[in-house]
């Protein structure tokens, strides 16, 4: 089975993905990793040199090369799920998964790697917030047709992957094999 975690920017879905996919035995796509890879270039070299449309449909073909995918935790980009309807491709497909984080924590986590990060490139704090909180508002209802809501604030990495291995599989983590 593939498990989708979705979510904006800075809530954990590289590093939470990784230990899930551990957890699990399975393998792990970053598809922001593996659009970099095809690429030869960084996100923010792609966004710079070729727009945010181009990086978009990269980003729905690694979605489409995916669908051969029997089982691996996927974290996707944190507007995947928002356009073209990569949502419901992921939903038909796999489980998927929010994970949350208020705008006030996606700052703190945000605020020293902007420049990885070509949409809060040169933001100041009060601009970064005010952009996640729209931004936000524009997703949430992507983000909330997930199969599960994990709230990832003040928690463990071990206790989020807990938390999803219960509510979607039981404990039973042999279910993604």
């Amino acid at each position: 089975m593939k498990v989708f975690l979705i979510g904006f920017m800075g809530c954990g879905k590289t590093t939470i993905g990784r230990h899930l996919a551990l957890s699990a035995g399975i393998d792990f796509v970053d598809t922001d990793r593996s659009i970099e890879m095809q690429e030869g270039m960084t996100v923010s070299e792609i966004f710079e040199r070729q727009g945010e449309a181009a990086f978009r449909r990269m980003e729905q073909k690694i979605l489409s090369d995916l669908h051969n995918c029997s089982s691996a935790v996927v974290a996707t980009g944190g507007g995947m799920p928002c356009h073209e309807d990569n949502i419901n491709r992921m939903l038909a497909s796999g489980k998927v998964a929010y994970l949350k984080a208020s705008p006030q924590t996606l700052v703190k986590r945000l605020i020293q790697s902007q420049t990885e990060r070509p949409l809060i490139k040169g933001k100041t704090e009060t601009q970064l917030l005010q952009y996640i909180t729209e931004k936000l508002s524009e997703r949430e209802p992507f983000y909330k047709r997930a199969n599960i809501t994990l709230q990832t604030e003040n928690k463990s990495i071990k206790d989020i992957v807990s938390s999803f291995q219960f509510s979607v599989f039981r404990n039973n983590i042999d279910t993604l094999k």
